[in-house]
């Protein structure tokens, strides 16, 4: 592991992750990941997923984090991490019928998701599907105790960070050409919401 971050909660989510991405990606073939974070979801689902070219991306300081584990797990449908910061980038390269996005929402300031969908609406502008993972709000509430804690502890942390309530998500991705198709029901408390161009 010398040279890898560990995310454990990269490890906790993972297999509930791959189970609705094999369902959801079944016709997908590229698939850009905001956020790649540590770069463990990259490998995992990238080998589970060999069908998929799984471009990562991040900012920069997380690069290095993301490449060790991409060298260790030698895939190649796995590339090498993009430099995206969702506030600086005015639009991404490349052909994607896909984008994952897993636990950035709630840590990203507003403007930030607002950028995040206006990115993923020109990625997908052909057609395509968006994957996002973590906690939500509906209809204005916490969905549990431990969400409204959680959420707290990242307001306290920064005012700018928080559970982003569903609805306004769906606002943001009809604005960038998409609709929502699915909701699942994750662990710990989670989702994983799809919407599609």
């Amino acid at each position: 592991m010398s040279g890898r971050p560990d995310a454990p909660a990269a490890r906790r989510n993972r297999d509930a992750i791959l189970t609705v991405l094999r369902n959801e990606l079944d016709e997908s073939n590229s698939l850009l990941e905001i956020g790649s974070g540590t770069g463990q979801h990259a490998v995992y689902f990238g080998e589970a997923l060999p069908h998929i070219r799984w471009q990562t991306s991040d900012r920069l300081e997380n690069h290095g984090g993301i490449s060790a584990w991409l060298a260790e797990a030698a895939l190649e449908n796995v590339l090498a991490p993009l430099d995206l910061d969702v506030l600086q980038c005015g639009t991404v390269g490349g052909d994607y019928d896909a984008v994952f996005s897993a636990n950035t929402a709630h840590i990203m300031s507003y403007p930030a998701v607002e950028c995040m969908f206006r990115i993923v609406g020109e990625a997908l502008s052909g057609g395509g599907v968006f994957c996002l993972y973590g906690p939500f709000n509906i209809d204005g509430k916490f969905t549990s105790e431990s969400n409204e804690r959680f959420d707290q502890s990242l307001r306290i942390q920064n005012p700018e960070m928080g559970i982003r309530e569903l609805a306004d998500l769906d606002c943001l991705a009809m604005d960038s050409g998409l609709e929502r198709s699915k909701r699942y029901a994750m662990p710990a408390n989670n989702m994983m919401v799809v919407w599609r161009s």
